[in-house]
């Protein structure tokens, strides 16, 4: 009896995991919580100005290529014109895919980081967020698949 107890309580907490967001240990975006090369979490109060991104079902953002500066705080004013579920998540292209890993591991994990927005069809919001330093910083939808389909841009982060 036991060995079917075990595997049951493995189906149903992970599920449950997984709508609670990131917040395990160790998990690949706890470095999106502070600082990192993309940037950090933005102050509302130091908006230097807002961008809007489009999302739709051809699997794109517009604009895919944006230009800030080191240190610019930008609030980025999202809606998903589509007819499906679609994201936003800033980071490293490294950081991105293996958070792409672990959203096909786990179908249906909900977000709660700083760097993202998920949203429904229909839906708009906004995401704050503060440049680091000059570099490249990418952005992605990690809805299993949309990446994988050209669902990505890029920040151009100048000195």
């Amino acid at each position: 009896m036991l060995k079917y107890v075990i595997p049951l309580l493995l189906f149903v907490t992970l599920p449950a995991l997984a709508d609670g967001g990131h917040a395990m240990p160790g998990h690949a975006m706890d470095a999106m919580h502070s600082r990192s090369p993309a940037g950090q979490p933005g102050d509302p109060a130091r908006v230097s100005r807002t961008i809007e991104i489009l999302m739709d079902d051809t699997m794109r953002f517009t604009p895919d290529q944006i230009s800030v500066k080191a240190g610019e705080t930008v609030r980025f004013f999202v809606r998903n014109v589509g007819k499906i579920p679609h994201e936003m998540v800033i980071g490293s292209l490294e950081e991105l895919q293996a958070h792409a890993a672990a959203m096909r591991d786990m179908p249906g994990m909900q977000h709660s980081e700083p760097n993202t927005i998920t949203l429904q069809p229909g839906q708009r919001g906004g995401l704050v967020w503060q440049f680091g330093q000059a570099d490249t910083v990418d952005f992605a939808c990690l809805i299993p698949g949309h990446m994988e389909a050209g669902m990505r841009g890029k920040v151009t982060v100048a000195p």
